[in-house]
Protein backbone atom coordinates (compact mmCIF):
# COMPACT_ATOMS: atom_id res chain seq x y z
CA UNK A 1 0.00 0.00 0.00
CA UNK A 2 1.27 3.47 -0.89
CA UNK A 3 0.85 5.93 2.00
CA UNK A 4 1.46 9.67 2.15
CA UNK A 5 3.53 10.27 5.28
CA UNK A 6 2.96 13.53 7.17
CA UNK A 7 5.00 13.27 10.39
CA UNK A 8 8.58 14.55 10.05
CA UNK A 9 10.05 12.02 12.48
CA UNK A 10 8.37 9.13 10.63
CA UNK A 11 9.73 10.41 7.32
CA UNK A 12 13.28 10.49 8.70
CA UNK A 13 12.89 7.03 10.24
CA UNK A 14 11.68 5.49 6.98
CA UNK A 15 14.36 7.25 4.89
CA UNK A 16 17.09 6.01 7.24
CA UNK A 17 15.80 2.44 7.26
CA UNK A 18 15.77 2.24 3.47
CA UNK A 19 18.86 4.27 2.54
CA UNK A 20 21.14 2.51 5.02
CA UNK A 21 20.24 -0.73 3.24
CA UNK A 22 21.17 0.74 -0.18
CA UNK A 23 24.79 1.74 0.31
CA UNK A 24 25.68 0.70 -3.24
CA UNK A 25 23.75 3.78 -4.33
CA UNK A 26 24.06 5.94 -1.18
CA UNK A 27 27.57 5.07 0.00
CA UNK A 28 28.70 8.58 0.99
CA UNK A 29 27.58 8.96 4.59
CA UNK A 30 27.45 12.75 4.52
CA UNK A 31 25.19 12.76 1.45
CA UNK A 32 23.04 9.98 2.88
CA UNK A 33 22.52 11.87 6.13
CA UNK A 34 21.60 14.99 4.16
CA UNK A 35 18.95 13.05 2.22
CA UNK A 36 17.53 11.74 5.49
CA UNK A 37 17.44 15.19 7.09
CA UNK A 38 15.91 16.89 4.05
CA UNK A 39 13.21 14.25 3.65
CA UNK A 40 11.46 15.50 6.81
CA UNK A 41 10.29 18.65 5.02
CA UNK A 42 9.27 17.22 1.64
CA UNK A 43 6.12 15.57 0.26
CA UNK A 44 6.82 11.94 1.14
CA UNK A 45 5.32 8.59 0.13
CA UNK A 46 6.09 5.13 1.51
CA UNK A 47 5.18 1.64 0.38
CA UNK A 48 4.07 -0.42 3.38
CA UNK A 49 3.14 -4.10 3.46
CA UNK A 50 1.73 -5.42 6.76
CA UNK A 51 3.78 -2.87 8.68
CA UNK A 52 7.02 -3.53 6.80
CA UNK A 53 8.55 -0.59 4.88
CA UNK A 54 9.31 -1.56 1.28
CA UNK A 55 10.44 1.81 -0.07
CA UNK A 56 9.89 5.55 -0.13
CA UNK A 57 10.01 8.57 -2.42
CA UNK A 58 10.01 12.31 -1.78
CA UNK A 59 9.69 15.38 -3.98
CA UNK A 60 10.95 18.94 -3.75
CA UNK A 61 10.02 22.09 -5.62
CA UNK A 62 12.82 23.41 -7.83
CA UNK A 63 10.81 26.14 -9.58
CA UNK A 64 7.30 27.51 -9.97
CA UNK A 65 6.55 24.93 -12.65
CA UNK A 66 8.83 22.05 -11.64
CA UNK A 67 9.06 19.36 -9.00
CA UNK A 68 12.09 17.14 -8.62
CA UNK A 69 12.22 13.53 -7.59
CA UNK A 70 14.58 14.35 -4.73
CA UNK A 71 15.29 10.84 -3.48
CA UNK A 72 13.76 7.40 -3.84
CA UNK A 73 14.78 4.07 -2.42
CA UNK A 74 13.30 0.57 -2.52
CA UNK A 75 14.53 -2.22 -0.25
CA UNK A 76 16.75 -4.67 -2.15
CA UNK A 77 14.47 -7.59 -1.38
CA UNK A 78 11.60 -5.67 -2.98
CA UNK A 79 13.32 -4.79 -6.25
CA UNK A 80 11.53 -5.68 -9.49
CA UNK A 81 8.12 -5.90 -7.81
CA UNK A 82 6.70 -2.68 -9.22
CA UNK A 83 7.02 -0.76 -5.95
CA UNK A 84 9.15 2.04 -7.37
CA UNK A 85 6.68 2.53 -10.19
CA UNK A 86 3.73 2.76 -7.76
CA UNK A 87 5.60 5.25 -5.58
CA UNK A 88 6.41 7.38 -8.60
CA UNK A 89 2.83 7.29 -9.91
CA UNK A 90 1.56 8.58 -6.56
CA UNK A 91 4.14 11.39 -6.58
CA UNK A 92 3.51 12.25 -10.24
CA UNK A 93 -0.23 12.47 -9.65
CA UNK A 94 0.35 14.76 -6.68
CA UNK A 95 2.61 17.10 -8.68
CA UNK A 96 0.17 17.23 -11.58
CA UNK A 97 -2.81 17.96 -9.31
CA UNK A 98 -0.80 20.76 -7.68
CA UNK A 99 -0.45 22.35 -11.11
CA UNK A 100 3.25 21.71 -11.79
CA UNK A 101 4.18 21.35 -15.44
CA UNK A 102 7.37 19.30 -15.21
CA UNK A 103 9.01 16.71 -13.00
CA UNK A 104 12.75 16.11 -13.17
CA UNK A 105 15.33 13.79 -11.65
CA UNK A 106 19.12 13.98 -11.39
CA UNK A 107 21.21 10.84 -11.66
CA UNK A 108 24.66 9.72 -12.81
CA UNK A 109 25.07 9.50 -16.58
CA UNK A 110 24.66 6.01 -18.04
CA UNK A 111 27.89 4.16 -18.79
CA UNK A 112 29.67 5.18 -15.58
CA UNK A 113 28.29 2.75 -12.98
CA UNK A 114 26.31 -0.42 -13.57
CA UNK A 115 23.95 0.23 -10.64
CA UNK A 116 23.04 3.67 -11.98
CA UNK A 117 22.59 2.25 -15.48
CA UNK A 118 19.83 0.06 -14.07
CA UNK A 119 18.32 3.06 -12.27
CA UNK A 120 18.40 5.15 -15.45
CA UNK A 121 16.64 2.46 -17.45
CA UNK A 122 13.94 2.50 -14.77
CA UNK A 123 13.51 6.27 -15.13
CA UNK A 124 13.24 5.95 -18.90
CA UNK A 125 10.66 3.20 -18.52
CA UNK A 126 8.54 5.65 -16.49
CA UNK A 127 8.58 8.10 -19.38
CA UNK A 128 11.46 10.39 -18.44
CA UNK A 129 13.47 11.90 -21.33
CA UNK A 130 17.13 12.92 -21.35
CA UNK A 131 17.48 16.70 -20.99
CA UNK A 132 21.20 17.36 -20.54
CA UNK A 133 24.40 16.23 -18.83
CA UNK A 134 26.17 18.56 -16.39
CA UNK A 135 29.67 17.03 -16.08
CA UNK A 136 30.82 19.29 -13.22
CA UNK A 137 27.59 19.50 -11.21
CA UNK A 138 28.85 16.96 -8.64
CA UNK A 139 32.38 16.01 -9.64
CA UNK A 140 34.30 14.61 -12.59
CA UNK A 141 33.70 10.99 -11.53
CA UNK A 142 29.93 11.50 -11.32
CA UNK A 143 28.63 13.39 -14.37
CA UNK A 144 25.07 14.53 -13.64
CA UNK A 145 22.38 13.39 -16.06
CA UNK A 146 19.09 15.30 -15.86
CA UNK A 147 15.92 13.55 -16.97
CA UNK A 148 12.65 15.45 -17.36
CA UNK A 149 8.99 14.58 -17.86
CA UNK A 150 6.10 16.80 -18.92
CA UNK A 151 3.06 16.49 -16.67
CA UNK A 152 0.87 18.27 -19.20
CA UNK A 153 0.01 15.58 -21.71
CA UNK A 154 -3.12 13.61 -22.48
CA UNK A 155 -1.98 10.27 -21.06
CA UNK A 156 -0.92 11.76 -17.72
CA UNK A 157 -4.06 13.87 -17.47
CA UNK A 158 -6.25 10.82 -18.06
CA UNK A 159 -4.35 8.95 -15.34
CA UNK A 160 -4.81 11.67 -12.70
CA UNK A 161 -8.40 12.70 -13.47
CA UNK A 162 -10.79 11.56 -10.75
CA UNK A 163 -14.24 12.73 -9.74
CA UNK A 164 -13.98 15.42 -7.09
CA UNK A 165 -16.91 16.01 -4.74
CA UNK A 166 -15.12 18.03 -2.07
CA UNK A 167 -14.96 21.71 -1.21
CA UNK A 168 -13.55 24.26 -3.63
CA UNK A 169 -11.26 27.16 -2.85
CA UNK A 170 -12.90 30.54 -3.18
CA UNK A 171 -10.75 31.62 -6.12
CA UNK A 172 -12.32 32.87 -9.32
CA UNK A 173 -11.69 30.81 -12.45
CA UNK A 174 -10.37 33.16 -15.18
CA UNK A 175 -12.76 33.52 -18.09
CA UNK A 176 -10.05 32.49 -20.55
CA UNK A 177 -9.71 29.16 -18.74
CA UNK A 178 -13.46 28.58 -18.88
CA UNK A 179 -13.41 29.33 -22.60
CA UNK A 180 -10.53 26.88 -23.08
CA UNK A 181 -12.53 24.18 -21.27
CA UNK A 182 -15.64 24.85 -23.36
CA UNK A 183 -13.61 24.74 -26.59
CA UNK A 184 -12.21 21.35 -25.57
CA UNK A 185 -15.78 20.07 -25.18
CA UNK A 186 -16.91 21.40 -28.53
CA UNK A 187 -13.86 19.81 -30.20
CA UNK A 188 -15.17 16.32 -29.34
CA UNK A 189 -16.49 14.08 -32.13
CA UNK A 190 -20.22 13.92 -32.81
CA UNK A 191 -22.31 11.44 -34.78
CA UNK A 192 -22.47 12.53 -38.45
CA UNK A 193 -21.05 15.85 -37.24
CA UNK A 194 -24.48 16.99 -36.07
CA UNK A 195 -22.84 18.88 -33.16
CA UNK A 196 -25.75 18.28 -30.80
CA UNK A 197 -23.92 19.50 -27.68
CA UNK A 198 -23.95 23.09 -26.38
CA UNK A 199 -22.68 24.52 -23.11
CA UNK A 200 -23.54 27.45 -20.88
CA UNK A 201 -20.68 28.82 -18.78
CA UNK A 202 -21.89 30.19 -15.46
CA UNK A 203 -19.51 32.35 -13.42
CA UNK A 204 -21.87 35.08 -12.20
CA UNK A 205 -22.22 34.63 -8.40
CA UNK A 206 -25.91 35.62 -8.43
CA UNK A 207 -26.80 33.12 -11.16
CA UNK A 208 -24.74 30.42 -9.43
CA UNK A 209 -26.72 31.08 -6.25
CA UNK A 210 -30.00 30.74 -8.16
CA UNK A 211 -28.86 27.45 -9.66
CA UNK A 212 -27.77 26.05 -6.29
CA UNK A 213 -31.18 26.92 -4.87
CA UNK A 214 -32.70 24.55 -7.45
CA UNK A 215 -30.43 21.61 -6.62
CA UNK A 216 -31.67 19.45 -3.75
CA UNK A 217 -29.88 17.56 -2.27
CA UNK A 218 -27.16 20.20 -2.73
CA UNK A 219 -23.93 19.54 -4.61
CA UNK A 220 -20.84 21.63 -5.47
CA UNK A 221 -22.05 24.52 -3.33
CA UNK A 222 -18.62 26.14 -3.12
CA UNK A 223 -17.68 25.89 -6.82
CA UNK A 224 -16.82 29.35 -8.22
CA UNK A 225 -17.93 28.37 -11.74
CA UNK A 226 -20.10 25.82 -13.44
CA UNK A 227 -20.48 24.49 -16.98
CA UNK A 228 -23.99 23.39 -17.87
CA UNK A 229 -24.15 20.86 -20.71
CA UNK A 230 -27.10 20.86 -23.13
CA UNK A 231 -28.10 18.35 -25.77
CA UNK A 232 -30.31 18.52 -28.84
CA UNK A 233 -31.90 15.11 -29.36
CA UNK A 234 -32.09 14.97 -33.15
CA UNK A 235 -31.49 12.06 -35.48
CA UNK A 236 -28.06 11.94 -37.00
CA UNK A 237 -28.68 9.20 -39.57
CA UNK A 238 -32.08 7.81 -40.53
CA UNK A 239 -33.67 6.95 -37.17
CA UNK A 240 -30.38 6.95 -35.21
CA UNK A 241 -29.79 9.59 -32.52
CA UNK A 242 -26.28 9.87 -31.13
CA UNK A 243 -26.89 12.74 -28.73
CA UNK A 244 -25.82 10.71 -25.67
CA UNK A 245 -22.55 9.71 -27.33
CA UNK A 246 -22.00 13.30 -28.45
CA UNK A 247 -22.39 14.94 -25.07
CA UNK A 248 -20.51 12.14 -23.29
CA UNK A 249 -17.47 12.73 -25.50
CA UNK A 250 -17.75 16.49 -24.94
CA UNK A 251 -18.00 16.07 -21.17
CA UNK A 252 -14.93 13.84 -21.00
CA UNK A 253 -12.93 16.33 -23.05
CA UNK A 254 -13.94 19.11 -20.68
CA UNK A 255 -13.12 17.05 -17.59
CA UNK A 256 -9.62 16.44 -18.95
CA UNK A 257 -9.18 20.12 -19.83
CA UNK A 258 -10.34 21.09 -16.33
CA UNK A 259 -7.67 18.91 -14.72
CA UNK A 260 -5.02 19.98 -17.25
CA UNK A 261 -5.59 23.59 -16.19
CA UNK A 262 -5.24 22.78 -12.49
CA UNK A 263 -8.91 22.57 -11.49
CA UNK A 264 -11.22 19.75 -10.42
CA UNK A 265 -14.76 18.70 -11.26
CA UNK A 266 -17.30 15.89 -11.25
CA UNK A 267 -19.74 14.63 -13.88
CA UNK A 268 -23.18 15.24 -12.34
CA UNK A 269 -25.84 13.80 -14.62
CA UNK A 270 -28.08 11.33 -12.83
CA UNK A 271 -28.47 13.67 -9.87
CA UNK A 272 -30.08 16.33 -12.04
CA UNK A 273 -31.92 14.21 -14.64
CA UNK A 274 -33.67 11.89 -12.17
CA UNK A 275 -37.44 11.81 -11.64
CA UNK A 276 -37.42 15.14 -9.80
CA UNK A 277 -36.08 16.81 -12.99
CA UNK A 278 -33.72 19.31 -11.41
CA UNK A 279 -32.44 19.78 -14.95
CA UNK A 280 -35.71 21.48 -15.96
CA UNK A 281 -35.41 23.94 -13.09
CA UNK A 282 -31.83 24.72 -14.15
CA UNK A 283 -33.01 25.20 -17.73
CA UNK A 284 -35.62 27.70 -16.54
CA UNK A 285 -33.02 29.81 -14.69
CA UNK A 286 -30.75 29.84 -17.75
CA UNK A 287 -33.48 30.48 -20.35
CA UNK A 288 -32.67 27.30 -22.26
CA UNK A 289 -34.81 27.21 -25.42
CA UNK A 290 -37.23 24.41 -26.34
CA UNK A 291 -35.57 21.55 -28.15
CA UNK A 292 -32.53 21.50 -25.90
CA UNK A 293 -32.22 19.57 -22.63
CA UNK A 294 -29.90 20.14 -19.68
CA UNK A 295 -28.11 16.82 -19.18
CA UNK A 296 -25.12 17.55 -16.96
CA UNK A 297 -23.43 20.11 -14.76
CA UNK A 298 -19.68 20.36 -14.25
CA UNK A 299 -18.52 22.45 -11.26
CA UNK A 300 -15.13 24.06 -11.87
CA UNK A 301 -12.67 25.27 -9.27
CA UNK A 302 -9.49 24.50 -7.37
CA UNK A 303 -9.77 21.70 -4.84
CA UNK A 304 -9.55 22.59 -1.15
CA UNK A 305 -9.34 18.92 -0.15
CA UNK A 306 -7.15 16.05 -1.28
CA UNK A 307 -8.20 14.40 -4.53
CA UNK A 308 -8.50 10.67 -3.89
CA UNK A 309 -8.25 7.98 -6.53
CA UNK A 310 -10.89 5.24 -6.38
CA UNK A 311 -9.90 1.59 -6.44
CA UNK A 312 -9.67 0.09 -9.91
CA UNK A 313 -9.89 -3.53 -10.99
CA UNK A 314 -6.59 -4.96 -12.25
CA UNK A 315 -5.75 -4.15 -15.88
CA UNK A 316 -5.54 -7.86 -16.68
CA UNK A 317 -9.17 -8.40 -15.62
CA UNK A 318 -10.51 -5.82 -18.02
CA UNK A 319 -8.27 -5.89 -21.08
CA UNK A 320 -7.97 -8.81 -23.51
CA UNK A 321 -5.97 -9.26 -26.68
CA UNK A 322 -7.55 -10.75 -29.79
CA UNK A 323 -10.31 -12.64 -27.90
CA UNK A 324 -11.88 -12.82 -24.43
CA UNK A 325 -10.13 -16.03 -23.41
Amino acid sequence: MIRFIKAADERRRIAREILEGLKDWFEVEESREQYIADSADMPFWASVDEGAIEGFLCLKETGKETMELAVMGVSKMCHRKGIGRKLFEAARDYAARKGYEFIQVKTVRSGVYEDYDITNEFYKSLGFKELEVLPDYWDEANPCQIYVMSLKNAVNTIAIRHSYRGTFLQENVPEEDLITIAKAGLAAPSGCNKQTTDVIIVNDPEILARLRAKIDPPIAESAPAMIVVLTERINAYRDRCYAVQDYSAAIENMLLAIVELGYQSCWYEGHITDDDRICDRIASVLNVPEGRDVVCILPVGKAADEVRAPGKKPFSERVHFNSWS
